[in-house]
C-alpha cells in the first residue's frame, strides 16, 4: 500500500476513534478535530524520525531514559520538600517534561559519538550497507551513461533517487525549450530502464530538507544522513561535494579514465573532420569523443589518414591528442594539396 494511503487511514481512524470515545468529555465533532491534529503531530514526528540516523535514534533513546530516571528522583525530592496540592503535580510534570526533552535533544545530537559495533552484531552491517548506497543527481540521470553503468554490474549497492531530484527532472521534462525537454525525457526513460531492470536496486525516498532550497545543498545533506556518496557528472556539485567531506562518484572521471593509453610514437588512423584552431591543422575524433589534432591535415578534411602520435594533453574535459601525418600519408596529402590548386 501507498505510504501516502497509509498516513491518511492513520488519521482516519485516529479521528473515528476519538469521536467515537469523546475524551475528555468533548463533544464529538471536536473530539474528531483533535484526534486529527494529535494524529497529524505524530506523522510528522514520524518524519523527523525517519531521517535521523540510527546511532542518533539510539542515542535520543537514551537520553531520553536518563532524563526520566532524573526527573523521577528529582520528583521525590520534591515530594518530600512541598505538601501535597497543585503546585506540586505541576512541578513534577514540568520536571518529567524537561529533562525527558533534554535528554532526548543531547542523546541525539551524541548519538553520533556511539559505537554500534560494540553493541553487537545486529548494528555491524550497517555502516557497511550505508557505504554501498550511492544518491543520483539529476544531471547523472539525465546524462544517461549511469544505466550502461549500473547494467554492467560496476556500480554495486542501492541506487537513491530522492523525491526533490525527481521532481525537477520532471520540471526539465515539462520546460518549453525542446532541447531540455528531450533531455529530461530522456532521463526519465533511463531512470524507468533502471527500475525494470532486476539486477539493479533503485530507491525513491522522501526526505526533503524545506529549510535549504537548492538542490545540490539538499543533496550533500541527504548524503550526510544516509553515510552515503553522491553520483554525478555536475562539476560544481562535485567541488562544493568535496569541501563538505561527502564522497563523489564524478561520471565525466570515470569516462576519462577508460580512454585508451596512447603513447608518443603511435600510429593511429583517424578521419579528419573539420579544421584547427592553428594554421593547417585538421581534427579528428576517436571512439571515444578524444579530439585529435593533426599538423598539416587541413586539406584532407573529410579523408581517413593515419598518423603517428606526437603528445597527449590531459584537461579538465577529458585527453587531447596531437599528432603528425604519418610518412605514408603524405603522398595523398601532396595529391589533395594539387587537386585543390586545380
Amino acid at each position: 500500500m501507498d505510504l501516502f494511503a497509509l498516513r491518511l487511514l492513520f488519521i482516519l481512524i485516529f479521528a473515528v476513534a476519538c469521536w467515537f470515545f469523546r475524551p475528555f468529555g468533548l463533544d464529538q465533532w471536536t473530539a474528531a478535530g483533535l484526534g486529527t491534529v494529535i494524529s497529524g503531530l505524530i506523522i510528522i514526528f514520524e518524519l523527523r524520525v525517519r531521517a535521523l540516523t540510527l546511532r542518533r535514534l539510539l542515542g535520543a533513546v537514551v537520553g531520553s531514559l536518563f532524563g526520566i530516571i532524573g526527573a523521577f528522583l528529582f520528583s521525590l525530592v520534591l515530594r518530600n520538600s512541598l505538601p501535597e496540592g497543585h503546585t506540586r503535580s505541576l512541578l513534577q510534570i514540568v520536571v518529567l517534561l524537561l529533562m525527558t526533552y533534554i535528554g532526548l535533544v543531547v542523546g541525539a545530537n551524541k548519538g553520533d559519538l556511539l559505537n554500534l559495533a560494540a553493541l553487537g552484531g545486529v548494528f555491524t552491517g550497517e555502516r557497511t550497507i550505508r557505504r554501498d548506497t550511492k544518491i543520483l543527481d539529476t544531471s547523472a540521470i539525465i546524462d544517461g551513461r549511469i544505466g550502461d553503468i549500473a547494467e554492467t554490474g560496476f556500480l554495486e549497492g542501492t541506487l537513491i533517487v530522492p523525491e526533490f531530484v525527481l521532481r525537477e527532472l520532471q520540471m526539465v521534462a515539462d520546460s518549453s525549450d525542446s532541447s531540455k525537454r528531450q533531455r529530461g525525457r530522456r532521463g526519465l526513460d533511463v531512470l524507468q530502464r533502471m527500475r525494470e531492470n532486476a539486477q539493479i536496486t533503485v530507491q525513491i525516498v522522501e526526505e526533503d530538507y524545506p529549510q535549504v532550497k537548492e538542490v545540490d545543498l539538499k543533496l550533500i545533506e541527504l548524503a550526510k544522513h544516509l553515510e552515503a556518496k553522491i553520483v554525478t557528472s555536475d562539476f560544481n556539485l562535485n567541488k562544493v561535494a568535496q569541501v563538505r567531506g561527502v564522497g563523489v562518484l564524478n561520471i565525466n572521471d570515470l569516462a576519462n579514465s577508460l580512454r585508451p593509453v596512447v603513447l608518443p610514437g603511435e600510429k593511429m588512423r583517424i578521419v579528419v573532420m573539420k579544421e584547427g584552431k592553428e594554421y593547417d591543422q585538421g581534427v579528428g575524433y576517436l571512439d571515444d569523443g578524444t579530439m585529435v589534432v593533426v599538423d598539416h591535415a587541413r586539406r584532407l578534411i573529410g579523408r581517413s589518414v593515419e598518423i603517428a602520435v606526437t603528445s597527449v594533453l590531459q584537461t579538465t574535459s577529458g585527453k587531447m591528442i596531437f599528432g603528425r601525418l604519418d610518412e605514408a600519408s603524405r603522398p595523398e596529402a601532396a595529391r589533395a594539396s594539387v587537386e585543390v590548386a586545380n
